[in-house]
């Protein structure tokens, strides 16, 4: 009975050891793995965030932060030149919800020449201002492409034949000018031009007609007048901003003179 006894505690002795040892090794493996995660963790704890976590840049500020009178962005002498006989010398504003960032006028007269007939002018002057935006993008990004669609809206005027592109040096950053005719009861001339300065986008529309055997407009003459006005559009911008903060805009100061370039 001894024997059977001590026989059955070696067995059981023995029997015992792979258990223990397995559980030896697995509590092993577990620690050295726990340390591993930790040890990654604090790794990860302490690294740098990667670069695609950084800030986004600043928002590019506009060089103008308001638009002038529209009514105002062309002198009186000018309109007296272009629209003789105006209906109203003070212009005709449009109604706008936002007249910081969005602007028109317009005049228009008919000057009656006895027998000589009767000469019709309309101008008008649109500004349109953009501020920089987080998802929309840069005021100036903004205004390069509404210049583009102004430009695409002006060749494609209902009724317009005979349309002219050309760049009219000298109005800002950048302008563009477009003529074309169209018929009506008589012959209209028409010239657009649109111009660029950084965030904001000028719009100079200017078209004549003749009455009762006047003769018709001069093309090249009008367009001229038109770029005039254009560029004194450009420069009321650069004054209505002046000591409020508004980035030097060469092109806006240099505009306010006369230039030969079309």
């Amino acid at each position: 009975m001894h024997r059977s006894a001590s026989r059955l505690t070696r067995v059981l002795a023995c029997a015992a050891v792979p258990v223990i040892l397995t559980v030896a090794g697995c509590s092993s493996d577990s620690d050295k793995s726990s340390g591993s995660k930790d040890s990654g963790k604090k790794s990860e704890a302490s690294a740098p965030a990667k670069s695609g976590s950084k800030s986004a840049a600043p928002l590019e500020k506009v060089a103008f932060a308001k638009l002038p009178d529209p009514c105002k962005a062309v002198t009186g002498k000018s309109i007296e030149s272009l629209v003789p006989e105006a209906k109203d010398k003070n212009g005709t504003a449009a109604k706008s919800n936002d007249l910081s960032n969005r602007a028109s006028c317009s005049w228009n007269g008919l000057k009656t020449d006895g027998v000589k007939g009767s000469q019709y002018r309309w101008l008008s002057v649109s500004l349109v201002r953009y501020d920089s935006h987080a998802s929309l993008g840069s005021g100036n990004k903004r205004a390069e492409d509404q210049y583009a669609k102004q430009i695409e809206l002006a060749k494609t005027a209902e009724g317009a034949h005979d349309v002219k592109t050309e760049q009219a040096g000298g109005v800002g950053d950048a302008a563009t000018s477009v003529s074309f005719g169209v018929k009506k009861d008589v012959d209209f001339v028409n010239n657009s031009v649109v111009a660029r300065a950084q965030n904001v986008v000028i719009t100079v529309d200017y078209n004549g007609a003749a009455y009762e055997g006047a003769g018709a407009p001069d093309q090249a003459k009008l367009l001229q007048d038109a770029i005039t006005a254009a560029k004194e559009a450009v420069a009321a911008v650069g004054a209505a901003n002046t000591g409020e903060g508004a980035a030097p805009s060469g092109s806006a100061s240099a505009s306010a003179s006369p230039s030969s370039d079309s």
